[in-house]
């Protein structure tokens, strides 16, 4: 600590309770040596502490600083002083440097221990060497010494030691002077709440002046900034928006200083609290009303709430906490206007177009019903032109003018902002209800793929995923029941999301249940997202009782909104086991097959056809040399009727060899 390291008593080279007489002849000293430039040295210069290079300045400085009493007890309590046989011992060890021997005397004097007139010296000068740590919890320790003497009775002992016997000392405001010159001391050293923690182990009064001395500042800059917007939004009402956000970003760590030292309850911050919410709130409303007027064609419904929002965040009070709350409300309703208009629009299609089918049906009924040449078979009722008479029913044509005009970009991005999820996945059904049954479907088709395109704004962050199934088990064919999908996530805000799934074939086709599956899509749920969430566990498809997969790469896509916003791939293989027993009762069809062949069968054939041939009557062969061909064909005959009885030993052996190998590896399979 720097008042210590160049405390004027040890500039001085003295002890604070030094006499008069002892002050002044270490005066003329000191002088003396520095004005011929000798080195000077002092035994309190101490070892353990950093080495002072004194001038002749520096010298006369310290010396004026200690003439007046409350100037000796204010650097008195940063310093040591001599009063007693423990004093005195302990100060001989800091001489020579045995900083630990020091230290053990005052604490045995002071440990659980109340002030006295014969340890009052040892609670000052155990504190100043506390104080020179770097360990936060000496220094508190420090301190605590430093207050609990200033508030007992005997710190007049300590003052009449370093100053006149004469005089007095209010012992609250010195302690006020000690906390104003240890702030200083440990200004941009430690954090506010750092320094607040080093004085945790002192009273209430002690604290409270903290608590003023931190809070005045932030106070006073945040009533300046809420003082200086208001104004300017008074005269500039269209940059209100900016106003609003430059408030809350320069007051931010001011409030943030304040709640942690006085707490959301105090009084104090609350007041101030809600004083900066309703002018964030105001620069909201006044923004809005003047944007609106002016027809912007800037976002200002979704600026407005964003400064409604930010005042919510910071608002106490439950009337300013009320008022945000309404203003974010009917900005919702507002916002989701494109929503319920696009909803109404293509409700009201589909209402006509329900009502004209049921009409056109109904007449078709009646039709066939009371028509005698339909009922007897001789005319019959061209369905294909009732189904074109029921779509020719509406004017697509204008529909689709409507549609031009209502589902633009601009709506269409403002749809996909709404929080509103049940009404948005109404707007879907029925647009591809529309798509699907309009004979001319070309505009909704491009604004369903154009709203397609537009990526919703996430209040989480995928970060991996994992494939689940039933029992924690293998992809292998005989485990698979249920599949699903794990997404890790990262939440910035908590909100209710709506998840649509496709579970993707290997051939590319989607797994559906036409009764319950959303169109297009496997199936849909809808999650609730806190600030703790980790994992979103989506829903598995499959079937209990056996595995629906084929085998092969299948693909898991997570749509928000119509728009993908992660893809996981899996493979969906037989167990080593199901494999083994089918590469088994293959092996054994192929040895059945073997035994049932006749190897060289051709061959063979072909010799003893030619044995008949050699076996039939030849003019002019004798019969010795008849005799001779027959046997060498015989010969040629056992040849090969040994050489396919060889081969088909061997190959019965292999393949037996195989099916021992396959059932050894079945025998070891873990699945």
């Amino acid at each position: 600590m720097e008042l210590i390291q160049n405390n004027p008593y040890r500039i001085a080279g003295i002890l604070s309770n030094a006499t008069a007489k002892e002050l002044e002849k270490q005066r003329g000293k000191i002088r003396a040596f520095a004005k011929v430039g000798k080195k000077i040295n002092s035994e309190y210069d101490f070892q353990d502490l950093n080495s002072i290079t004194r001038t002749e300045d520096s010298i006369n400085k310290a010396f004026s600083n200690i003439e007046q009493n409350q100037d000796k007890v204010n650097y008195a309590l940063f310093w040591f002083l001599n009063v007693n046989p423990f004093d005195n011992t302990a100060i001989d060890y800091l001489k020579n440097g045995d900083k630990e021997k020091a230290i053990e005397i005052w604490d045995k004097v002071t440990q659980n221990k109340d002030v006295n007139s014969k340890n009052f010296s040892a609670f000052n000068n155990l504190g100043t060497f506390k104080l020179l740590s770097k360990n936060q919890d000496e220094i508190k320790k420090g301190i605590e010494a430093k207050i609990k003497l200033i508030e007992s009775g005997y710190f007049e002992n300590f003052v009449h030691s370093v100053a006149d016997e004469t005089f007095t000392i209010d012992n609250k405001k010195q302690i006020e002077k000690l906390v104003d010159e240890l702030l200083t001391q440990f200004k941009n050293q430690y954090s506010s709440s750092e320094t607040l923690q080093l004085f945790s182990n002192c009273n209430g009064s002690t604290r409270n002046y903290l608590s003023k001395k931190f809070t005045e500042e932030p106070l006073h800059n945040i009533e300046s900034q809420i003082s200086r917007s208001k104004n300017k939004r008074k005269d500039n009402k269209i940059d209100a928006y900016q106003f609003g956000l430059n408030l809350a970003a320069n007051c931010k760590d001011d409030l943030v200083t304040l709640q942690s030292l006085l707490g959301i309850t105090d009084l104090k911050y609350k007041t101030i609290a809600d004083q900066l919410a309703n002018e964030i709130m105001q620069c909201g409303i006044d923004y809005f009303n003047e944007s609106q007027e002016n027809d912007s064609n800037k976002d200002y419904l979704k600026q407005a709430q964003e400064l409604n929002k930010t005042a919510l965040s910071i608002a106490v009070g439950s009337l300013i906490q009320d008022r945000a709350k309404d203003h974010i409300s009917t900005l919702e309703e507002m916002k989701d206007n494109s929503l319920s208009q696009a909803v109404e629009l293509l409700q009201s299609v589909k209402d006509a177009y329900e009502t004209n089918e049921a009409k056109i049906r109904q007449q078709i009924k009646d039709l066939m019903e009371n028509d005698a040449e339909i009922k007897f078979g001789l005319k019959t009722i061209n369905q294909t032109a009732v189904d074109d008479n029921i779509k020719n029913s509406i004017n697509w044509k204008e529909v689709n003018n409507l549609l031009n005009a209502v589902l633009d970009s601009s709506s269409l991005g403002k749809i996909k902002e709404s929080s509103n999820n049940k009404l948005k996945a109404e707007f879907i059904e029925l647009a591809k209800w529309l798509k699907e049954n309009s004979s001319s479907n070309s505009v909704i088709t491009r604004i369903i793929n154009d709203y397609k395109k537009i990526p919703p704004k996430l209040t989480f962050k995928v970060t991996s995923s994992e494939i689940t199934n039933t029992d924690n088990q293998p992809l292998y064919i005989k485990f698979v029941r249920y599949i699903g999908l794990n997404l890790n996530i990262k939440v910035e805000n908590p909100t209710s999301v709506n998840f649509y799934l496709k579970y993707i074939n290997p051939d590319g086709s989607i797994k559906r249940n036409s009764k319950i599956s959303p169109i297009g899509y496997s199936q849909s749920t809808t999650k609730e997202i806190n600030n703790d969430s980790k994992t979103i566990e989506l829903p598995g498809w499959g079937n209990s009782d056996e595995c629906t997969y084929k085998i092969g790469e299948h693909r898991i896509e997570v749509y928000v909104d119509e728009y993908l916003i992660h893809s996981k791939k899996y493979v969906v293989e037989l167990a080593p086991s199901e494999r083994l027993q089918k590469e088994i009762s293959s092996a054994e069809k192929k040895l059945r097959q073997i035994n049932q062949t006749n190897y060289l069968e051709n061959e063979i054939r072909f010799a003893r056809n030619e044995m008949s041939e050699i076996q039939k009557f030849k003019l002019f062969r004798g019969s010795s040399e008849k005799q001779e061909q027959i046997q060498s064909q015989q010969k040629k005959i056992d040849q090969l009727t040994e050489k396919s009885k060889i081969e088909k030993r061997r190959n019965i052996k292999s393949q037996e060899e195989k099916i021992y190998k396959l059932k050894m590896e079945l025998s070891a399979a873990k699945y």
